[in-house]
């Protein structure tokens, strides 16, 4: 079972009370063996001749005294020191290093403040700050002073509502918005049911083997990396790399999910020559709903098109008997130079964000795939993956230790307020957030560890809003409260230069490296908890998450 991040629990003053008084018979044991003993002639001891000899005797004790001062609780930098054992395991904990110890700050040369080690993360409500120094530990103050470190915790409750075994490796994660959800392993798909609290097992699993037996061997050879629901969720594409480390694929299979069957088996090409894609995503935001829906977007590294399904001669293709059929290439450009297209996204309208490589991410709008209405600088990481609001007003970009969140609107030479995917912003770009990882948790999720899959929570209706965002690290779901994020006065922004962080998120553990974490469709939001469930797929398990809505 995985649950809310462990190391977050409250400490009390109560904690770890056994493994200290261990400790202390540890420390007494010590101490009694080195007092001094009657000699064998009876006579005591000579008593020491001056105070200095008074204190080296005491010393020899090995008390567990500290100085006058740490043994006041007032003393302004008195604090009770906590060592987190036991890493990610079930049994980690939190145990009782020092019950009376002090801290201070010193100046770099830079002239700015820090304490020893790495400063991480503040819990107001238990006074408490987290912290890296060849381990990882806890502070506790005995008063309300304040530290003024900007990482306040969010109070946020999750719930676990289900979880259960999945059937075999789950390679993808394919959320509906109707029924039915979707769980992509190796040698099949595993249907789950939809309900208000999460996605829960429903006994169905299409097997690849079924339907046509070629191109069925194909896609479990490969394993499909990417799957995306078309015509009302009741057909699927199922994407697999070429190899293992090279995403580009040459085509991608359509599979008939009421039938189970595999229908097509389709080939990206371009004025009679085979082409590669590295990405495909459905026309918009709520597109997987449309049950005529015939038309999808691809991309590659230098390529952005939409691809059409539709055979222009009105002929049903006979996979037994016919060659792979050949994708239309409806509309798009093949840029000349190197782009560097890595990920992409679709607004609610159909307009196009773009991730590359040299952390750049391009907008474009529902008119023209040549050229981009406005390009964001990049900050010298590549974007692996990018999502947006339904609206177009927000962005956001994955990189490997970060997330870029960006806001698009401006105001025109008119005056008017526009998205950057209907006009050009220039140099009327706002700064952009970065979201992070404390140290103490970029530490606990392990150095080779790296952001995932960013997204918003799903919306799919004008006028609603998208009330958090989601990314995996490692084996830790992480999610960040959208509205808190994007408030420009929130307290982690306070006493920050330059681009502004935020650290305020509530964090999921798992057991196993975690394939996806994404929101279910809005629509199964309910009273007491207004966002939607968070489905967490690892490659044998998925779980579904309420977020309550108490702070």
């Amino acid at each position: 079972m995985g649950g809310a991040h462990s190391r977050e629990d409250l400490i009390s003053d109560s904690d770890e009370e056994e493994y200290e008084e261990e400790n202390e018979e540890e420390n007494y044991q010590d101490s009694k063996d080195e007092t001094p003993e009657r000699s064998s002639s009876g006579r005591r001891p000579k008593t020491p001749s001056s105070v200095d000899e008074v204190e080296a005797k005491l010393k020899a004790l090995k008390l567990k005294y500290g100085s006058a001062h740490s043994q006041n609780p007032s003393h302004k930098n008195a604090v009770k020191l906590y060592l987190h054992i036991g890493g990610n395991t079930p049994k980690a904990k939190w145990v009782t290093s020092e019950k009376l110890a002090t801290y201070s700050f010193f100046k770099t040369s830079k002239s700015t403040i820090r304490m020893e080690g790495k400063m991480l993360k503040s819990f107001g409500d238990q006074r408490r700050v987290d912290f890296v120094a060849k381990g990882v530990w806890a502070m506790k103050f005995f008063s309300d002073e304040v530290l003024n470190l900007h990482t306040l915790r969010p109070n946020q409750d999750l719930r676990e509502e289900f979880e259960e075994a999945a059937n075999g490796g789950i390679q993808s994660l394919a959320l509906g918005a109707l029924d039915n959800s979707f769980l992509v392993g190796d040698s099949g798909i595993q249907v789950v049911k939809n309900f208000a609290y999460g996605v829960h097992g429903k006994g169905v699993y299409v097997n690849f083997a079924r339907g046509n037996q070629q191109s069925a061997s194909k896609l479990v050879h490969s394993t499909p990396k990417k799957a995306l629901l078309m015509k009302a969720e009741t057909n699927m594409l199922l994407m697999s790399p070429m190899t293992e480390g090279k995403p580009h694929t040459t085509g991608l299979h359509q599979l008939d999910i009421e039938t189970g069957k595999i229908v097509t088996e389709w080939k990206f090409g371009k004025d009679g020559t085979d082409i590669t894609m590295r990405d495909i995503t459905n026309d918009s935001k709520g597109a997987q709903l449309d049950p005529s829906g015939a038309t999808f977007l691809g991309l590659d590294d230098n390529r952005l098109c939409r691809w059409d399904m539709r055979d222009r001669n009105g002929i049903v293709q006979n996979l037994a008997t016919s060659s792979t059929p050949v994708l239309n290439w409806a509309q798009g450009h093949q840029f000349s130079r190197g782009t560097n297209f890595q990920c992409f996204a679709t607004t609610g309208d159909g307009s196009i964000v773009v991730g590359s490589l040299d952390g750049k991410i391009r907008l474009y709008s529902i008119n023209s795939m040549r050229q981009a209405k406005t390009a964001f600088p990049g900050l010298g990481s590549p974007i692996t993956h990018v999502d947006v609001t339904f609206d177009g007003k927000w962005i956001l970009g994955t990189t490997d230790t970060y997330l870029i969140l960006i806001c698009t609107l401006f105001t025109d030479k008119d005056g008017k307020t526009k998205t950057g995917f209907s006009g050009r912003m220039g140099n009327r770009i706002a700064a952009p957030r970065l979201l992070k990882l404390t140290p103490l948790d970029s530490h606990l999720a392990g150095v080779n560890n790296k952001f995932r899959n960013a997204q918003f929570s799903w919306v799919t209706e004008n006028g609603k809003q998208e009330r958090h965002l989601v990314a995996t690290v490692g084996k830790f779901s992480v999610i960040w409260n959208f509205q808190q994020v994007k408030n420009g006065s929130h307290e982690c922004y306070h006493n920050q230069e330059g681009l502004k962080s935020c650290y305020c998120y509530k964090i999921v553990l798992k057991d196993d490296s975690i394939v996806d974490s994404r929101f279910m469709h809005d629509k199964f939001a309910v009273t007491d908890s207004p966002e939607a469930p968070l489905v967490i797929a690892t490659p044998l398990k998925v779980s579904s998450f309420s977020i309550s809505s108490k702070r």
